[in-house]
């Protein structure tokens, strides 16, 4: 079985959609299939054509000169078009899988009707939910509205469509597509690349100021659907009952300079700790700093729809979190058992939970406990990945071990 994936981005690059494609590639590999990989122009510019990261080869695409909306989009789409077409006519796949976001399935769809090869088309998140949240483009204009029509289209002409949640299924449903056209692959974990978490080292902890502190805290990137100015709202109520309280905000983003700037006028800058992006082979050591980690993610289309990974990495770590009670979250967290819902929006609603975790921590241990067995039975790659071999097998014609 050979499989041509095409990506947005991958590694080296660090996000939720490179750790996840990494994992998926190096499953589909543990299960004997050939995958293949290339990269949109938007990897940006890199030293070669080919290149080996971790053990996987990706093959990339030129990067051409930025242009004004709309004459950008379709450069980048001509050039993967044709690099696609390039590889596909070398490498004769057996399936042509495109993942999010939908620049990449139109490629596929051409460069698949001329080779006569099949087309599969993974959504990770629709691309004019995530631009809302960017900035840029606005829920219901002509741009949104001209985005989800392209997502429809690609949708009803590839072969089938996978997608990561429930959420992100029934909206695929909705729209007209075949419920026997949509598979889920689950968001997951390799349990086995996460360490339970371990003691906070002193000498980062003296760094960061936290000697003697309480730590809430977030690793990751800063947008604007994560909710962090819900956290940064609610942090003066938890201080005045726990004065002894630290936030500990790990990473960066669109939002910081506007999170920076709300510590400053809610008047809790000194008691708040912006590290800024860490080194990936550091992040470990910063969450052994936090005693209980926020996912206080707003409610919109994009999080009520998709699944978040950092809940699933979190457990498989072993640690605490609360988290806003969105579609997203709910369809991974059993409340009160695996972690701590709160509703969405609600800064009293936050610190009463953030209060009511630190307030009882008797209940830790059977949490970390429920979470981690969650994720080794359940949410693990190995699971998740199986779901493609049938849709796969079905497609090539061939035998799938």
């Amino acid at each position: 079985m050979r499989i041509l994936h095409i990506l947005d981005h991958s590694i080296p690059l660090h996000s939720g959609y490179t750790f996840r494609t990494a994992a998926i590639l190096r499953e589909q590999r543990a299960l004997g299939w050939e995958t293949f990989h290339l990269t949109s122009p938007k990897q940006g510019e890199t030293a070669t054509w080919v290149e080996e990261v971790d053990g996987l080869r990706f093959y990339r695409c030129p990067v051409p000169e930025a242009g004004p909306a709309g004459i950008n989009e379709l450069r980048l789409m001509r050039i993967t078009e044709a690099r696609l077409e390039q590889l596909a006519r070398e490498l004769k796949p057996d399936v042509l899988h495109a993942h999010s976001p939908v620049l990449n399935v139109i490629p596929a769809i051409r460069v698949g009707k001329r080779l006569g090869i099949p087309v599969v088309y993974e959504i990770r998140a629709f691309w004019e939910d995530a631009a809302v949240d960017h900035g840029s483009t606005a829920e219901g204009s002509l741009r949104y509205r001209a985005t989800r029509a392209m997502e429809t289209w690609a949708l009803k002409r590839v072969s089938h469509a996978f997608t990561i949640c429930e959420g992100l299924r029934a909206d695929i449903v909705a729209r007209g597509v075949p419920s026997a056209k949509v598979t889920v692959i689950p968001n997951a974990v390799d349990v086995e690349g996460f360490q339970l978490s371990g003691e906070p080292d002193p000498e980062l902890r003296r760094q960061l100021g936290l000697e003697g502190c309480t730590t809430v805290g977030f690793v990751g990137s800063f947008y604007a659907y994560e909710g962090l100015d819900l956290l940064l709202d609610a942090f003066p109520a938890l201080l005045q009952k726990r004065p002894e309280l630290r936030l500990l905000l790990v990473g960066g983003g669109p939002q910081d300079a506007n999170l920076k700037a709300q510590a400053r006028r809610l008047g809790v800058a000194d008691k708040i700790v912006f590290t800024g992006r860490v080194p990936h082979s550091e992040v470990s050591r910063y969450y052994d700093q936090i005693d209980l980690l926020a996912y206080p993610r707003h409610s919109m289309r994009l999080t009520e729809l998709v699944t978040p990974l950092k809940p699933l990495e979190a457990m498989a770590q072993g640690r605490l979190f609360v988290a806003s009670d969105v579609g997203g979250h709910k369809e991974l967290i059993r409340d009160g058992e695996t972690g701590k819902l709160f509703k969405a929006g609600s800064a009293d609603a936050l610190a009463a939970a953030i209060g009511d975790m630190l307030s009882h921590r008797e209940r830790w241990p059977m949490m970390r406990s429920a979470g981690r067995d969650f994720v080794e039975r359940v949410r693990n790659w190995k699971n998740s990945v199986a779901n493609y071999a049938p849709v796969y097998r079905r497609l090539a014609g061939v035998t799938v071990d």
